[in-house]
């Protein structure tokens, strides 16, 4: 972890050639955080029918321990990305991060629960690290002004679901069909191979991502260690603390809960000392983040519920392909299949719209993407069920459409939202409270995965399949009807919340 820059001399200073147009360093980048996404969504399509079968975790629990565990990847980023941006920079901070998470994904090969916490621990230290950098560098690639840095993001954002579409298929199916070990193997291979082309490739992202101050970075800080290296054993001593928390999985919520209380606090203090317009902006980002929150919540039950319920309901065998039988994790695969094959056309749809101004306002978008989601469940209800209580397997399919759909609205404008309307000297901290908001929605998402109950009724006697899915029928149209509610009353009050964009668009 000394690989200073000042042992780069202006030899290394990367090429002004470009690929496809762009800098050469986006490719590195691209397919870092390609391997990097094949790591993190690999392991979360495996992680909730892991504890159910192999740590002999019960539904509920195996919900609460997911939810804390992703609540926790999201909310890392928030404060390593202060760390590398006050003390290690972007270029060690990703290659710690990745370090991290192989270490972390060979780590749950032990086996048992405390292997996987400990993993799972490392993991998160390691994602806030990596994903809170790596696309920090993206943009420092270009000028400020530079026409090719949307390109840019979008081809980076290409790669993010492409990461994703492989791991929820190879990774969720060898997993599911040879065991969880082979699944969480080839993940920690995956981040390794996202690691090296870092690693290997770093000399094309020099200088944009070198510590804020190599001299005081690498003197002796605290006896003979420098700062560098007290900050690496200070984020490792956070490794126990993690695994502590998913003992008692319930305590993230309320600390999520505390710092919310907390950011809302600060930004209406923030509102009431400034003028009409830059009040209105911030009530504005406030409002939408509960939105946020609501869609991410319902959205987020792909790794916990809905998983469980492709395993238990969904005909997942094909005839037409010699009997093949899909593994409940590889459903996963459809939202990122349908990102994939929708995203180019929203870009286009989003362009056409505007130039015949009839592109939705930002809180119209909101409420469109929430009521999308919430017509994906209610597919369910509305689906036939064969005798033995299952569906076609169509339904899932067109739940994920419905369910990117609504994705498409709302997450591509999310972070421009932001640096938009955020005060010009809190851009930072208003940035941090967006991805605070995933985090809070994907603890929500945990405690709603566990309205569907376990495999046992309230007397401890294990459900019948037509209990079961009784139980999620219920659960779904009561989330399909709330989303869609949501969804509409945000559309209809739409007109009134774009006076508080102040022309933002």
């Amino acid at each position: 972890m000394t690989d200073s820059p000042q042992n780069e001399g202006p030899s290394s200073l990367p090429s002004t050639k470009t690929f496809l147009g762009h800098p050469r360093g986006l490719m590195i980048l691209f397919f870092s955080e390609m391997w990097e996404r094949f790591c993190y969504y690999g392991m979360r399509a495996l992680l909730t029918l892991y504890l159910i079968d192999s740590i002999m975790k019960g539904n509920n629990e195996a919900f609460g321990i997911y939810g804390a565990y992703t609540a926790l990847v999201y909310a890392a980023p928030v404060i390593a990305g202060k760390v590398a941006d006050k003390i290690l920079g972007y270029r060690i901070a990703i290659i710690l991060g990745g370090i991290l998470m192989s270490i972390g994904e060979f780590l749950i090969l032990g086996g048992s629960e405390s292997w996987l916490y400990i993993g799972m621990a490392t993991i998160i230290v390691g994602n806030g690290y990596f994903k809170a950098n790596i696309s920090s560098v993206v943009g420092k690639l270009y000028e400020e002004n530079d026409p090719r840095r949307d390109s840019g993001f979008t081809i980076f954002y290409i790669g993010i679901n492409v990461g994703a579409f492989l791991a929820t298929t190879i990774v969720a199916q060898i997993g599911s069909v040879y065991g969880y070990r082979w699944g969480f193997a080839m993940a920690g291979v995956g981040m390794m191979a996202g690691f090296l082309i870092f690693y290997l490739g770093r000399k094309l992202v020099y200088p944009h991502a070198e510590p804020p101050n190599p001299q005081k970075l690498y003197a002796p800080f605290l006896g003979p260690l420098n700062l560098q290296t007290v900050t690496i054993l200070a984020s490792l001593a956070v490794i126990p603390m993690l695994y502590v928390l998913f003992t008692y999985y319930t305590v993230v919520g309320w600390l999520l809960a505390a710092t919310a209380i907390y950011v809302v606090f600060n930004l209406l203090s923030t509102a009431f000392s400034s003028d009409n317009v830059q009040r209105d902006k911030i009530f504005m980002l406030i409002i939408l983040m509960l939105f946020n929150v609501v869609f991410w919540a319902f959205f987020e039950q792909a790794g916990t519920s809905l998983t469980i319920f492709a395993r238990d309901h969904i005909n997942r065998t094909f005839a037409w392909l010699g009997n093949w039988e899909m593994a409940a994790a590889t459903t996963q695969f459809y939202n990122p299949f349908f990102i994939l094959v929708l995203g180019s056309i929203f870009s286009w749809m989003w362009v056409k719209l505007d130039k015949m101004k009839m592109n939705p306002n930002i809180p119209a978008k909101f409420g469109l993407g929430i009521a999308f989601l919430g017509f994906g469940y209610l597919l369910v209800p509305l689906s036939p069920v064969s005798a033995t209580f299952f569906i076609p397997h169509i339904i899932i399919i067109l739940l994920y459409f419905f369910h990117t759909t609504g994705e498409l609205f709302i997450s591509p404008i999310g972070l421009s939202m932001v640096t938009k309307l955020a005060p010009k000297d809190l851009t930072g901290t208003v940035m941090g409270a967006w991805f605070l908001t995933f985090a809070g929605a994907n603890f929500l998402a945990g405690q709603i995965a566990q309205l569907t109950g376990t495999v046992e009724g309230g007397d401890g006697v294990e459900m019948t399949r037509a209990e079961s899915f009784m139980v999620y029928e219920e659960v779904y149209t009561n989330i399909g009807l709330f989303a869609m509610g949501t969804g509409l009353f945000l559309i209809l009050i739409s007109p009134i919340l774009k006076k508080l964009l102040h022309g933002v668009r």
